[in-house]
């Protein structure tokens, strides 16, 4: 039997469903091996057409939300255009962040290396807004480099802008990386966690997304649980997410 992604909401318009980590939204040239993705999975396990109305990068799980129409994909694309998309993901950082905080700073769009090697704004950065909230910090007993412990934090980040790896960016920004990516993130932690936690995974979920239903007008929140090796990790570690 194929694969099956769970379902969050569907409706004759819309189907939200949870993506795993590793799986990439649509075919791209950036991974060229990869045969396994959401839009054809979906496709096959509805059994018509869908249209993705935004992207979560390969290693990052959670909400994903695709229309079963051009219409609604021109309704909801005008809803993301105009940021009245409501976004929130959960992530595991290196470091203790303020308890709450904003980032505004410009990011380069474009190919994914060089967006990594522009660490400077220039003409070419476009606006990118991320807020945060931390709910919970920990240190554990393990050094790493100079450090004798090894602090971590629980966050939930909410991006107003929709930037290549904006949120994996912003918080290499203020030297908080979330914890798994290997691109932006600090190499010695992602190896603390393999090792001591069986993590191989970027520590990034797509939580939340909040909006008007683009045809019934009624107010929708769709919330994604986290997977199986996200929140065995999370008991782990003492971290937990208080709902308000």
């Amino acid at each position: 039997m194929e694969e099956e992604l769970e379902i969050i909401y569907q409706d004759q318009y819309l189907v939200a469903v949870n993506k795993p980590a590793g799986l990439l939204v649509h075919r791209t040239n950036i991974d060229r091996h990869e045969t396994r993705f959401a839009l054809q999975l979906l496709r096959n396990q509805l059994g018509r057409w869908v249209y993705p109305l935004h992207r979560l990068d390969k290693p990052t799980s959670g909400l994903l939300l695709f229309a079963l129409d051009p219409e609604t994909v021109r309704l909801l694309s005008e809803q993301f255009r105009d940021h009245q998309i409501k976004k929130s993901y959960l992530a595991v950082v290196r470091g203790w962040p303020d308890d709450a905080g904003i980032i505004d700073y410009p990011l380069v769009d474009g190919p994914i290396k060089a967006a990594y090697r522009q660490q400077n704004n220039s003409a070419e950065a476009r606006p990118a807004l991320s807020r945060y909230l931390t709910w919970g910090r920990v240190e554990l007993p393990i050094a790493t480099g100079r450090y004798a412990t090894s602090r971590y934090a629980l966050v939930e980040a909410f991006p107003t802008t929709g930037r290549r790896h904006q949120l994996r960016r912003h918080f290499k920004h203020i030297f908080h990386p979330i914890i798994g990516d290997t691109t932006y993130g600090d190499g010695r932690h992602n190896a603390l966690f393999r090792a001591q936690f069986a993590c191989h995974r970027l520590l990034l979920h797509a939580r939340c997304l909040d909006f008007i239903h683009p045809v019934g007008k009624q107010n929708l929140r769709l919330s994604a649980p986290l997977p199986d090796d996200f929140t065995p990790l999370l008991e782990q570690l003492d971290l937990s997410l208080e709902e308000g």
